[in-house]
């Protein structure tokens, strides 16, 4: 199940945004997928699983662009998501749109 927040409302959308070849991601499971701007920039948290494995990528941008060339996967663990969550900042910017999103994001890390 693939839950979507702030400006992302399907993989599509991840994929236009992040500037990758359509359909480049129909072979993952796409656990979570937040995209929020503030007054003059953006950001965005991305988490799927490939191949049993668990990867996040994460974008940021100014005015000037938006987040083409940022895709780059990072293979990362459900425990180290979860101390980002409650120890550091991770889901919990309330500056862009849609951006507290980390106990959503324990929920489904707790399904994994």
């Amino acid at each position: 199940m693939s839950k979507f927040k702030g400006w992302f409302s399907s993989v599509s959308d991840v994929e236009q945004s992040f500037c990758l070849d359509k359909n480049s991601l129909d072979n993952v499971n796409m656990l979570f997928a937040w995209y929020g701007g503030g007054d003059y920039d953006g950001s965005a948290f991305v988490l799927f699983e490939d191949g049993g494995k668990l990867y996040e990528v994460s974008g940021s941008h100014c005015s000037c662009y938006g987040l083409e060339g940022q895709w780059g996967p990072e293979e990362t663990l459900v425990e180290a998501l979860v101390h980002r969550i409650k120890n550091g900042r991770l889901g919990s910017e309330g500056y862009y749109d849609d951006g507290l999103f980390g106990d959503e994001l324990l929920e489904i890390l707790e399904t994994i």
